[in-house]
């Protein structure tokens, strides 16, 4: 009879809004995608220039980026990205798309879920109503990833297509937002 596995250690990962002083992290995670996870992320084979080139517009254009953190190394990536020029102001408008990544290595902890979960917040938070989510139809992460966020998906063709459908923000969640992004930038101003 085979010995057991032994349970890997649980991830006591750090879940925070990116900033621009972390360029460089989000650089080396994108290089550091096996080809397989850029593909499901990019909806398609990427090189390594195109993945840099994305990695160094990815915190400067319009919309929110979240990272998962596991001893220190970004290890998972969300994005929440408006589908139309947004307002100006704080607001993204009515739709907006989110996008995530986990590296192979670091599936089936949370990341994620707690990643979604961050995006959702602050689509909400920002306007959004739909959240959009798109992915290669044998995307199987990503598939299972936008069923348990309550993701309305539909197929079509080779791809998988759905939203999110959010609630209207409150005082209570503006307010936790404010607090939870203030300390997130204190822990990339550490980190840096």
């Amino acid at each position: 009879m085979p010995e057991p596995r032994p349970e890997a250690p649980a991830l006591r990962p750090v879940i925070r809004r990116l900033w621009p002083s972390d360029a460089a992290a989000v650089e080396a995670y994108f290089l550091r995608l096996d080809p397989e996870t850029r593909a499901s992320r990019f909806m398609g084979t990427l090189s390594d220039a195109a993945a840099l080139a994305y990695a160094r517009r990815a915190l400067k254009v319009d919309g929110v980026v979240f990272g998962a953190f596991v001893d220190g190394t970004l290890r998972a990536l969300g994005e929440l990205r408006p589908t139309r020029a947004p307002p100006p102001g704080f607001s993204l408008g009515p739709d907006a798309e989110a996008a995530f990544a986990v590296e192979r290595d670091y599936r089936r902890n949370g990341l994620g879920q707690a990643l979604f979960r961050r995006i959702a917040g602050a689509a909400r938070n920002r306007g959004v109503r739909d959240l959009r989510v798109r992915c290669l139809a044998r995307n199987r992460p990503m598939l299972g990833l936008a069923a348990r966020a309550g993701v309305d998906l539909r197929m079509a063709g080779g791809e998988s297509e759905g939203a999110l459908h959010l609630a209207h923000p409150t005082p209570a969640s503006l307010w936790q937002e404010g607090v939870t992004e203030a300390f997130d930038f204190t822990l990339a101003l550490a980190a840096a």
